[in-house]
């Protein structure tokens, strides 16, 4: 019997799930940041795991954030970029973005950019891929040897129309192979327009490689023989074999998996417009489902942008343990450091000594000392208490008055977060649900739902590994893409197209996908003639059905059309395969009734408390409540009404 497991590994907690018994069963560990692996081992075993582990019935899907973390903290591989004699500063001048638009003399940010070194070489091809300076033998030898002398860990290669002809960069990566060295080409990670950020994405893919490889030859080393898929950007899964090669599109890994359970949600509910609210420990995610997840070649990741295809979603530094503090101004301030693991809130009594958001939630009462978080972690209220109160004291407050102003702080950044992925996207909150999940996601959903005049949300069944969850229903997939020539006609893009398919099939066969079971989908890139962003159509083999489709859709999303030509820009296929796990059960239900009566520092009167387990299919809560499980609590605010779905989920009404 095969059983599936999703790890998803957070900057607090990694979280489990287990399908395939005849409930699912969830877990919760605290992370090990230095080694990822310690604490995802330590989970298996917990769950009793390390038969089926041995007997290679385990199938693990995982969500890392060892290429985020590794970009973030700028702790890459030392690298070197190689591109065109004088074309080495692109990547340092970008788009001459500016985050202070009216600062007359900004101070550029130092990255890791600025100690790679770069180096070029003469060989040049035009706008048309063909070649204006030839790549000579001897060109070749005197870059291997400047390369080398630098005693790189990764180089990365990006050369001007390489997306059009990668002849010259083809060559120059298998000299540098031959001499030992990893290689990044532009030509494989992202074929496209806009050389700074193809430049970019190679180079980060090539930075992060090894660091990624690292990790994931340690894990797969302890889980052998166990298969192991590794979450993309995208919301696919690859083998982690083939992960390792494309690090820069595993930069969302574990954000993504709640993502494909938010789909999969929205199936069950048959509702298609979703708003999603990840709030783990160290951060909160949020996205939009409009009919299906969206994806963006506009990414950021810190101070990198990153175009190839991820989730549309917007992440912030606001979690259950974001540190608050005073200012010299006497200003309170909420994130975005967060209090981590180790030693983590006040209240999990492992040192921790600032007050975090969860110390917040603790002192109101809305974390109640019974409730054990992950399942083990019992709560220290006067750690957690005493911290607030040290905070409260230079405010002039008292630690309650203080713990809903960290509170209302951290619901604002949050709010603001869903407005950046809604309102200046212009799609009306109030047309969609807003879905909870994460550890710390159900005390704030009512707040935030509020706040941006929503009345319906959702949290759904095991909400506080939701993204576990969703790492075991995403498909194998790939997402190809390709520049096409600037007089590509029908036939041209057809063939192209048929030529992404043939590789993405191949990539997936190879991961052991039956050839029967891969879809493909293929798209467009348009924009009007002389415009730099696109848009994505679905491509059906007929040019002006599609350039009106563009039309109409550039009008819906920008408000007016343009009497310009329609330039196809790049085409897209997608090869995927449905993943194959076994679907939860439905909820069983218990004795509906409320486990005991909590007060609450905001509310005049006990409210009722219940376990989630006990709670019947159709049973109606009504607010003020909380409502407790071993990954996760949901606070019901007053003006709110909770219905048990057939599933658990708590379909929420205001």
């Amino acid at each position: 019997m095969a059983y599936w497991l999703g790890v998803d590994t957070g900057g607090t907690f990694t979280d489990f799930v287990l399908l395939g018994e005849d409930e699912p069963r969830i877990h919760k560990v605290l992370s090990t940041p230095s080694a990822p692996e310690d604490a995802i081992l330590r989970g298996i075993h917990e769950l009793g795991l390390d038969g089926a582990l041995a007997a290679g019935e385990l199938i693990i899907v995982h969500g890392t954030t060892v290429a985020t973390n590794a970009a973030l903290e700028g702790k890459g591989a030392r690298t070197v970029l190689v591109t065109n004699r004088g074309l080495e500063d692109v990547p340092l001048i970008g788009r001459q973005n500016r985050p202070e638009l009216y600062n007359l003399t900004p101070a550029a940010p130092r990255t890791a950019l600025h100690d790679t070194p770069t180096e070029g070489v003469d060989a040049r091809l035009g706008a048309g891929g063909e070649t204006v300076t030839a790549l000579e033998e001897s060109d070749i030898q005197d870059l291997v040897a400047r390369v080398s002398a630098h005693k790189p860990e990764s180089v990365a290669v990006s050369l001007l129309f390489s997306y059009l002809n990668d002849e010259h960069e083809a060559r120059l990566g298998r000299a540098l192979e031959a001499a030992g060295l990893p290689v990044s080409l532009s030509s494989q990670v992202l074929p496209t327009r806009g050389e700074y950020e193809r430049g970019l994405a190679t180079w980060l893919n090539a930075w992060l490689a090894p660091r990624l490889r690292h990790y994931l030859n340690r894990l797969s080393e302890h889980t052998r023989p166990a298969p192991l898929a590794i979450m993309q950007s995208h919301g696919g899964t690859v083998a982690a074999g083939q992960a390792a090669d494309r690090a820069v599109n595993l930069l969302l890994s574990g954000p993504a998996g709640g993502l494909n359970a938010a789909r999969r949600l929205a199936r069950d509910l048959d509702r298609d417009h979703l708003m999603t609210f990840d709030m783990g420990g160290t951060s909160t995610d949020v996205a939009l489902l409009d009919g299906d997840v969206r994806l963006t070649r506009d990414g950021h990741i810190g101070p990198y942008p990153v175009a190839v295809p991820m989730v549309d979603m917007h992440t912030i530094g606001a979690g259950g343990g974001s540190l608050a503090r005073v200012d010299e101004a006497g200003l309170l301030h909420v994130g975005p450091r967060s209090a981590g693991a180790d030693p983590g809130p006040a209240c999990y009594g492992r040192g921790g000594q600032a007050p975090t958001v969860t110390d917040a939630n603790v002192v109101l009462g809305r974390l109640q000392p019974e409730f054990a978080l992950g399942g083990s972690l019992q709560l220290d209220v006067d750690a957690a208490r005493a911290a607030v109160a040290r905070l409260a004291e230079p405010l002039g407050l008292d630690p309650d008055a203080a713990a809903r102003g960290i509170i209302d702080l951290a619901n604002e950044h949050m709010s603001q977060a869903l407005r950046v992925i809604s309102i200046q996207k212009g799609f009306d909150p109030a047309d969609f649900t807003l879905v909870s999940f994460g550890g710390a996601g159900g005390l704030h959903v009512c707040a935030l739902a509020e706040n941006l005049g929503m009345a319906r949300a959702v949290v759904p069944v095991r909400a506080g590994v939701l993204s576990a969850e969703g790492l075991v229903y995403a498909p194998r997939k790939r997402e190809l893409i390709q520049a096409l020539p600037a007089d590509a006609g029908a036939d041209a893009v057809d063939a192209l197209a048929a030529t992404l398919d043939r590789r993405g099939r191949a990539e997936l066969t190879a991961e052991g996908v039956a050839e029967g079971d891969i879809h493909t989908e293929v798209s467009l890139d348009l924009c009007y003639q002389g415009q730099s962003s696109t848009l994505a159509l679905d491509w059906a083999g007929d040019p002006a059905a599609c350039e009106r489709a563009f039309h109409a859709l550039h009008e819906r999303r920008y408000g007016h059309r343009l009497a310009l030509p329609v330039r196809r820009v790049n085409v897209r296929v997608r090869c995927q395969a449905a993943a194959r796990a076994p679907a939860p059960a439905r909820l069983a239900g218990g004795e509906s009734a409320p486990a005991w009566h909590a007060r609450l520092a905001e509310l005049s009167a006990p409210i009722p408390v219940y376990r989630r387990e006990d709670l019947a299919p159709d049973q109606t809560l009504d607010g003020p409540a909380l409502i407790f499980e071993a990954v996760g609590t949901v606070y019901l605010a007053p003006g709110w009404r909770a219905r048990v779905h057939s599933l658990g989920h708590l379909l929420m009404t205001r």
